[in-house]
């Protein structure tokens, strides 16, 4: 299944002594078909030629089309000059509740300042 919808970030740096390498909590609230919110933290190095890459684990809790639950969402982004690149799948046997078993892949874009995702999974 597919479903798509959209969501509000709010990242909050905390402080690090290692040059280049940022830790950020995450708060997410998103709406549509996936409706709830999302917790985690992210790491991300910067290099000086300005690639950077990134990981987050992600905590869902909430409703997916009428389903309430949670589960765990990994990403890892990879940006350089020329391309970037961004995964972001549902843990294996994370799902809890009415989503346990879920299966699946998130995908993210930002348009006019809004982030719109689109959740391909089965359950």
């Amino acid at each position: 299944m597919s479903v798509t919808g959209t969501f509000e970030v709010n990242l909050t740096p905390q402080h690090e002594d290692i040059p280049n390498v940022g830790r950020l909590l995450i708060s997410k609230t998103y709406s549509g078909a996936l409706q709830g919110v999302g917790t985690g933290q992210m790491l991300s190095k910067r290099t000086p030629s300005g690639s950077a890459v990134y990981s987050a684990i992600e905590e869902f809790e909430g409703e997916l089309a009428g389903k309430a639950g949670a589960f765990t969402l990994f990403h890892v982004g990879n940006m350089s000059n020329s391309e970037q690149s961004l995964q972001i799948v549902i843990v294996s046997g994370s799902g809890q509740g009415e989503l346990e078993g879920i299966q699946g892949e998130l995908a993210i874009t930002q348009v006019d300042g809004i982030h719109h995702y689109q959740l391909n999974y089965q359950i």
